[in-house]
């Protein structure tokens, strides 16, 4: 095992670090991949009949689409209550498993999960393999920014997290552009067996290359004495839930989770739909035509995934503190989103486009960062678990939302949604603000007691 040591003066800090990043990345990519093809296959009319449990040769009423959106609402937050409650279980389980166990079990579960989707045959079925898709799916971030906080000094969390979260919005386009072309080509199922098992090379890839720092064979003393420059290698004696609980930093985190991924998990599984069918656009698209804006969107919000992350890294590097940068890195991402508002109400799908693609860079670039206060406050021994609970509160609210969605279309349109999606980020700003003012880092006794 290695020591963490000084890097002697003149030594050239390796980049290995950079290497593990890249397996995140990856393993997030596929990740949204699997999670997001069931928003494009609700647009397909082979998938609506079999969901509805009507013959292909029967056309579908107005009547039978209004049952179809409320039944696959359902679906969603079917999806959401699992990934959320999975959230919980996963960093709880990789505290105590280690990212290396813990992270295997989760890619491999929600890769099982995918490819069910291809065999189910009704709605018993596919809510089923949704709740394991959802399990499975909600140890990524968990060992994700463990792994960030394991393998990154400080300065350098947000940019790191900045990139493997651009991976969701890869994952997405990928999907954007692949699934219509596969469901076209060889059917629904087809899409979710193809897409599922591809989660296998990247199980391969993060068994090859990861390991701790400090056992690490292929990391130098000069990488591993930069990566622990804020200080060593902390107990590795995993925490209570009770005991974090107690932190206020846990909750400025949890909160602001609960009312932005709602946000997120909205656009996942409903800008299709919104694309499809909106009463405001003068022109619709149809299942090969809806890839082409979200290749336009997520393209947009890589870069701001990783230019939001890299900001408020640039911000520090400039002698700000940790918690101004963060603070004023997320403030410019909440008054991004803001004008979304409108994208409800134009009749100009590029317009539309443009709006909701400002709208999710800023949410990736908020999401980046908000998950980097996490490690900016506790010890690493308590990151999984802290995340965990961010987790559980996010899917909750996704769930909570998604579960509303179909009724909310058919009664009053895409506006209510867009409006909550308007304001969601600068209320949640204040909460962080209010509950975590310094973003002070939190030293935690063994005495469960202890308090921030």
């Amino acid at each position: 095992m290695q020591t963490t040591q000084p890097a002697p003066a003149g030594s050239v800090i390796g980049r290995y670090r950079w290497r593990i990043c890249a397996v995140l990345f990856l393993a997030t990519t596929i990740n949204y991949i699997d999670r997001n093809v069931f928003s494009f296959t609700m647009l397909d009319t082979a998938f609506r009949h079999q969901m509805l449990g009507i013959p292909e040769s029967v056309p579908l009423t107005d009547a039978d689409l209004a049952v179809f959106k409320e039944k696959m609402s359902h679906l969603d937050a079917l999806f959401k209550y699992a990934y959320a409650f999975g959230f919980l279980l996963a960093g709880y389980m990789i505290d105590r498993l280690g990212i290396r166990r813990g992270y295997t079990i989760s890619i491999a579960g929600w890769s099982v999960a995918a490819v069910g989707h291809g065999l189910v045959h009704g709605m018993v079925g596919m809510g089923a393999v949704r709740i394991g898709l959802g399990l499975g799916e909600a140890g990524n971030f968990p060992a994700a920014i463990k792994t960030v906080s394991e393998w990154f000094p400080k300065k350098e969390r947000s940019f790191a997290t900045g990139l493997f979260n651009a991976g969701a919005n890869v994952g997405i386009i990928l999907t954007a552009v692949c699934v219509p072309w596969i469901i076209s080509h060889w059917g629904w199922r087809a899409s979710f067996i193809i897409t599922g098992a591809i989660g296998t090379f990247v199980l391969f890839w993060w068994l090859a290359v990861y390991r701790k720092p400090e056992e690490h064979p292929k990391l130098s003393a000069a990488e591993l004495a930069y990566i622990r420059q804020d200080g060593g290698a902390t107990s590795e004696k995993p925490m209570k839930w009770s005991q974090i609980g107690r932190y206020r930093a846990t909750w400025a985190f949890a909160i602001p989770k609960f009312m932005t991924d709602a946000i997120w998990w909205f656009y996942l599984t409903w800008l299709p739909t919104f694309f499809n069918e909106n009463a405001a656009f003068d022109t619709k698209l149809d299942l090969k035509q809806v890839g082409l804006p979200f290749l336009i969107i997520y393209l947009v919000s890589d870069g701001g995934s990783i230019f939001f992350g890299w900001l408020a890294t640039r911000f520090i590097g400039l002698g700000w503190s940790v918690n101004k940068a963060r603070k004023v890195t997320m403030l410019i991402c909440a008054l991004c989103v803001v004008p979304i508002v409108f994208a409800s109400m134009t009749s100009s799908i590029v317009v539309a486009i443009a709006l909701i693609s400002l709208a999710t860079a800023a949410h990736q670039g908020w999401s980046a960062n908000l998950f980097t206060t996490v490690s900016d406050q506790f010890p690493r021994r308590a990151v999984g678990s802290v995340v965990g609970i961010g987790g559980l509160m996010g899917g909750l609210g996704g769930a909570l939302l998604a579960g509303n969605v179909g009724a909310i279309i058919n009664t009053g349109g895409y506006v209510p949604l867009f409006t909550i999606a308007a304001s969601a980020y600068l209320l949640a700003l204040v909460i962080l603000h209010t509950l975590s003012p310094k973003l002070e880092t939190i030293t935690i006794a063994d005495d469960p007691v202890a308090k921030a």
